[in-house]
């Protein structure tokens, strides 16, 4: 069975796939398959993606203010996926802020450019006291 951390991955990548313009119906479900999260996992990942991409304008918002001199627009998209998961997770979930922060840090280790890791931590750790 797949592990949490891969569900957030799987999501990252969809959310990235579906801001570069993929078709997502048949998409989803060949990604998961491929990276075998199945069952329980996989619908997790499907509600995960599907809520972030209804509520995108609303996490948006919130993470406007801390975004500093960088607005929306400059975020890599890898980035910005691991934000919005990592504002979903914060508002939407009763997992604790500081698992949703470490994992998001690992996230842009693994998949965001050279500098994301610490420009992520800084942002959802100013986030976590006004959400």
């Amino acid at each position: 069975m797949a592990t949490r951390h891969q569900v957030r991955q799987a999501v990252v990548s969809l959310l990235y796939a579906y801001e570069m313009g993929s078709e997502m119906n048949e998409f989803k479900d060949e990604f998961l398959e491929e990276k075998k999260i199945r069952n329980e996992r996989k619908m997790q990942a499907l509600e995960t993606f599907d809520a972030i991409c209804l509520k995108k304008g609303e996490l948006d918002e919130i993470l406007k203010p801390y975004l500093k001199e960088k607005d929306l627009e400059r975020i890599g998209v890898v980035e910005l996926a691991i934000l919005r998961l990592g504002v979903y997770e914060m508002k939407f979930t009763g997992t604790d802020k500081a698992v949703i922060i470490n994992e998001a840090i690992e996230l842009a280790k693994e998949l965001g450019g050279d500098s994301a890791p610490k420009f992520i931590n800084g942002v959802l750790d100013a986030l976590k006291g006004e959400i």
